[in-house]
């Protein structure tokens, strides 16, 4: 029997470790489920989550050419798919993109010569370059108030120096 990558098998848990653990897969075949594979959630101790001997549904997720064999119990369980209108986006009237106000009327700025043109115009470049030199600015302001904060403290004992 070979063990294709994909392919929905059942197991039974042979072994626990702190990393993770070992399903038996029948026809001497055994795999590992990854501690971040066993829940969609975070699983602190895989001891509360399994136990040997527990009936299991994998994924194979890895076949290696040493015979080693990653397994997911987590891709292996049904979910229901999100069915999401992407016309309307995660939010009503809204369109997902991170300038969207959500349905609300952009505000403009400047002057009102721009008023229904898209973003896509020159004045995207004029924004980009004001946003990236007050970010620059800040940035500096940043580095050279830290350098002062730390220029003292480099030396052994002693408090500030000159």
């Amino acid at each position: 029997m070979a063990i294709e990558v994909g392919e929905k098998l059942q197991g039974k848990v042979s072994g626990i470790t702190n990393f993770g653990a070992f399903v038996d897969l029948g026809d001497r075949k055994t795999g590992l489920v990854h501690i971040s594979e066993v829940s969609d959630g975070y699983v602190k101790d895989i001891n509360e989550v399994l136990k040997v001997g527990d009936e299991v549904t994998v994924v194979v997720t890895s076949v290696g050419n040493d015979g080693k064999i990653g397994l997911s119990i987590r891709k292996a369980q049904d979910k229901p798919q999100e069915k999401r209108d992407f016309a309307k986006g995660p939010h009503k009237g809204s369109t997902g993109r991170p300038n969207d106000r959500g349905g609300k009327k952009p505000y403009n700025r400047g002057s009102g010569q721009h008023q229904g043109r898209n973003n896509f115009g020159n004045d995207t470049k004029q924004d980009f370059d004001s946003l990236m030199s007050s970010f620059m600015k800040d940035s500096d302001d940043r580095l050279s108030s830290l350098r002062r904060n730390t220029e003292g403290k480099r030396g052994g004992r002693g408090g500030r120096r000159n």
